[in-house]
């Protein structure tokens, strides 16, 4: 496996051995660390620490003989002289550059550069196609006919209960159930090589209504109440460095046709790829689409009508138990959108404005999931996964 990312400190005691250099720091007052660095070498009073394990705080002594160059970042937060001395990285020359009117004893980090989440998931949780539940949708089709692939390249968790936890808005030693959320899989939409996480809530924010009015349009304004629910409501609940980690997403509003006979990917085809899913809207937060549910279930599944995706929930875990809203409205009328009913089948019945399928006259809980991207660039600090123990984000 790749090792996770460790800090590496440099305690570096800098002691003036000579007039001769003192006078050189006073005029100058720009003194590369290393320079000094060269005069106490022989008196064993420059100590560098290696972190055991990326997050613990515990360290080991190392020896090393020149700063840190690929891989490394200097931490200017970190380090500090105790006589006043201040200390910035020369990224030109590479070089640790102190400022100083005196002898002066510093403290010098390097933070390894984080480990790229998706990076890491395809290098060591995607060992081969199904390990930890995971799924590479190329259109080979290992587990599957490659016809029922998504044939996108993503990689999507799918079964019973996969090791996809992840705790997103909080850092505390032991994640909050409020900011549990579990990974969808991992999606190159630009076809660039760069892999978005795309996560879903664990549990619901509430039931809402897809919106107020007997209207299922997508305006990326003002319509539906739930772009605004989930963009401004639920957002604002997230404080500004985790909203960071969020990426501004383009997501598919064109919708569809309801059918008792597609599977997955026929709906994947509609939802995603087709000229319906022309309609688009660039936002961070949305809803698990149709084709996200189906794909969920363990690939055995993937040949069946989500309409029989009743007899499948005991192996999908992104089935929640309740009523719960996608993000695709119904294209038959002008108010209804799609909806993973309470046994665990996907039904388009279900009015906007939350009157309940209309084939069974109650008014069903509803429940909305946030679902949104990660930027690429986010990096992974600790956890398996598990619910107890899961994925943690580095947040610099």
């Amino acid at each position: 496996g790749v090792m996770m990312n460790k800090k590496i400190i440099i305690i570096a005691i800098l002691s003036i051995i000579t007039g001769l250099v003192m006078l050189n720091l006073v005029k100058t007052k720009d003194i590369e660390v290393e320079k000094i660095q060269k005069q106490v070498n022989n008196t064993n009073m420059l100590t560098m620490m290696l972190e055991t394990e990326a997050g613990t705080g515990n360290y080991e002594e190392v020896k090393l003989s020149e700063w840190p160059q690929d891989g490394y970042i200097f931490n200017e937060s970190l380090s500090r002289c105790e006589n006043g001395g201040t200390l910035f990285w020369d990224d030109d020359a590479k070089k640790v550059i102190m400022k100083s009117n005196t002898s002066d004893k510093c403290y010098v980090y390097f933070d390894l550069e984080p480990l790229i989440f998706a990076d890491y998931i395809i290098n060591n949780v995607y060992t081969t196609d199904g390990a930890n539940d995971l799924y590479y949708h190329d259109g080979v089709g290992t587990y599957t006919n490659a016809s029922e692939e998504a044939g996108d390249n993503s990689y999507r968790y799918s079964g019973a209960n996969p090791n996809n936890y992840i705790c997103f808005g909080s850092d505390a030693a032991t994640c909050p159930d409020d900011n549990l959320y579990r990974i969808i899989g991992l999606f190159d939409d630009d076809k660039d090589g760069t892999y978005n996480i795309k996560l879903i809530k664990n549990t619901s924010i509430g039931d809402n209504a897809w919106h107020s009015e007997e209207d299922n349009t997508w305006d990326s304004n003002t319509k539906p109440d739930i772009r605004n629910t989930l963009n401004s409501t639920f957002l604002g609940t997230i404080n500004s460095t985790w909203q960071e980690k969020i990426a501004t997403h383009v997501w598919k509003v064109g919708g569809m046709d309801f059918s008792n006979s597609d599977t997955v990917k026929e709906y994947y085809n509609t939802e995603i790829r087709s000229s319906s899913s022309s309609t688009t809207d660039s936002m961070k937060v949305g809803l698990m689409y149709v084709s996200d549910y189906g794909y969920a279930a363990a690939p055995n599944n993937w040949k069946l009508a989500l309409y029989d995706y009743n007899n499948v929930t005991s192996t999908n875990w992104l089935y929640l138990g309740d009523d719960e809203w996608t993000i695709s409205r119904g294209t038959d009328d002008t108010y209804h959108a799609f909806c993973v009913y309470d046994a665990g089948l996907v039904l388009s019945y279900y009015y906007v404005y939350g009157a309940g399928p209309v084939f069974l006259g109650v008014t069903p809980t509803r429940a909305v999931r946030p679902s949104f991207y990660l930027e690429s660039s986010v990096g992974i600090s600790s956890g398996t996964g598990t619910s107890s123990d899961p994925y943690r984000l580095k947040l610099t």
